[in-house]
């Protein structure tokens, strides 16, 4: 079993927490079987808040496919309390938001979309559903009467293994 940290780095202008709509954030993955090697070519939807039975029964999981390639059964499943936050204190740095416990495959490429939430500490502005598909976003804070974004977005995944 190994578990790998998504991380993420991004420039953030006014912006104090970048966060997912945690549990439900819809993580969307590119996954590759450690089998065979084959890499999807589709995005994988992983989303805290849903689970599926196993093959067996016994137990749920957060993502459970088939490889089309070699038919091995894997599952991917979000550590509880991993979801973390992006501050302007991380800005330019890359920082874990999220752990994957990864049983036969793992993440390899991360597409951000709508789900994030922005917040400015300053005015109280919550910015809800933050598009982060297009890697940057940018609003106005009319309390502060200035602009507030997020830019250069960018994603890595860091892989660990664990005894547990």
């Amino acid at each position: 079993m190994v578990r790998i940290s998504l991380q993420i780095k991004a420039t953030l202008e006014n912006i104090d927490v970048l966060r997912t709509c945690h549990p439900n954030y819809n993580f969307l993955l590119k996954l590759k079987c450690l089998n065979c090697g084959e890499i999807s070519n589709k995005w994988h939807d992983v989303i805290e808040s849903q689970t599926q039975k196993t093959k067996t029964g016994k137990s749920e999981t957060h993502f459970l496919a088939k490889c089309k390639l070699c038919g091995r059964e894997n599952n991917l499943d979000i550590l509880e309390g991993t979801n973390g936050k992006y501050t302007g204190d991380d800005s330019g740095n890359f920082k874990g938001i999220v752990t994957f416990d990864c049983r036969g495959i793992e993440p390899v490429e991360f597409m951000p979309g709508g789900g994030w939430i922005a917040e400015v500490e300053e005015s109280g502005k919550k910015f809800n559903d933050v598009d982060l598909s297009e890697k940057e976003w940018v609003e106005y804070d009319d309390k502060l009467k200035q602009s507030v974004g997020i830019y250069e977005f960018e994603s890595q995944f860091i892989k660990w293994s664990y005894n547990g």
